[in-house]
């Protein structure tokens, strides 16, 4: 096992380095620099101040030398400081940002599974029932409708004609005053709408792959010899199918953890959410070549440990893995 497990890490490590120099090439590809949009903003600035930014940020040297320089701070665990002009450190953008955004990720990944597999379940029982033709609508609705544009259609109808929810933020002006329940509902109905949007599509598509996969396994020989040898259909459905059928659902599990950073970057966007996903935007149009790389880096991050995520998971759930990883 620890062979199988060194392998993994080398083979992690060797992927991380990958992500980031690919990313770092197309990051310093796109057109313009940071010294040019603040330059920009300055009716006086002149080509020697220009230069003068691209020296002290290390825009100058060559792209090769400049990554080498990134990976020496990435291997101390030092993400480097902001391009713009307050030049904080990055670690401290992104960590005052993370807990806002994980924690509405982690609500929406929770309610996502806690509705989509039990829906899954029943509509591959029933199937050609009247509730799979209505989750089959469900599904295609799911699918055809735009995160940004169900968020817009949401925000103008309960927050600007009803006046039911609060569209921006996740507190009002007048939070510190407000009594300890008016304090919770103030939250929660500043959540509503964001996580809605965010478990929306990931509802309807989990829950499709969750009947797929349970149709798939309920056909397979051993299910029909359980049911001929008399088990119950509770047993049969429960103890023997599900747990097959749920190995899919542990590898979207596992890769679902990168989309709490790129999942949040419209619902952030739109209902003015100081996470992950909105710094990521403001910091790729003012070209913060710092604290995009380290955005990308905690994202590739989760990428991997998702996948090793899964791989543990699937030993949890099907014994015949772990007996491999011991042989291995």
């Amino acid at each position: 096992m620890l062979p199988y497990i060194t392998r993994l890490a080398v083979i992690s490590g060797l992927q991380m380095l990958a992500i980031t120099i690919l990313a770092f090439l197309v990051i310093h590809l796109a057109p313009g620099e940071p010294t040019v949009l603040q330059q920009d903003l300055q009716a006086r600035a002149t080509g020697a101040q220009r230069e003068t930014l691209r020296q002290l940020y290390g825009l100058d040297k060559p792209l090769h030398v400049q990554y080498w320089t990134w990976l020496n701070r990435i291997v101390r665990l030092d993400l480097g400081r902001s391009f713009l002009p307050d030049g904080r450190p990055v670690w401290e953008k992104i960590r005052e940002r993370i807990p806002v955004t994980l924690s509405l990720n982690l609500i929406e990944v929770f309610i996502i599974y806690v509705i989509a597999v039990p829906l899954g379940i029943f509509a591959a029982v029933r199937r050609h029932s009247f509730f799979d033709r209505v989750t089959t609508v469900f599904v295609f609705i799911g699918f055809a409708t735009p995160d940004f544009w169900l968020a817009l259609l949401l925000t103008i109808l309960f927050g600007v004609q009803l006046g039911w929810l609060p569209i921006s933020g996740l507190r009002s002006l007048n939070w510190e005053y407000l009594a300890p329940l008016a304090q919770v509902w103030d939250l929660f109905s500043h959540l509503i709408l964001p996580i809605f949007i965010g478990a929306f599509g990931g509802l309807a598509g989990l829950s499709r792959f969750m009947r797929g996969s349970m149709l798939e396994v309920i056909r397979q020989d051993y299910i029909r010899t359980a049911q001929a040898k008399g088990l119950p259909a509770r047993v049969v459905l429960y103890k023997h199918a599900l747990r097959n059928a749920v190995l899919p659902i542990v590898t979207i599990l596992g890769l679902s953890l990168p989309g709490l950073i790129g999942g949040s970057v419209i619902v952030e966007s739109i209902f003015a959410i100081p996470g992950m996903g909105q710094l990521a935007v403001q910091s790729v149009f003012a070209r913060d070549y710092p604290v995009v790389m380290g955005l990308l880096t905690i994202t590739a991050g989760l990428t991997l440990v998702g996948n090793r995520l899964a791989d543990m998971c699937y030993g949890i759930v099907d014994p015949r893995i772990r007996i491999a990883g011991r042989k291995t």
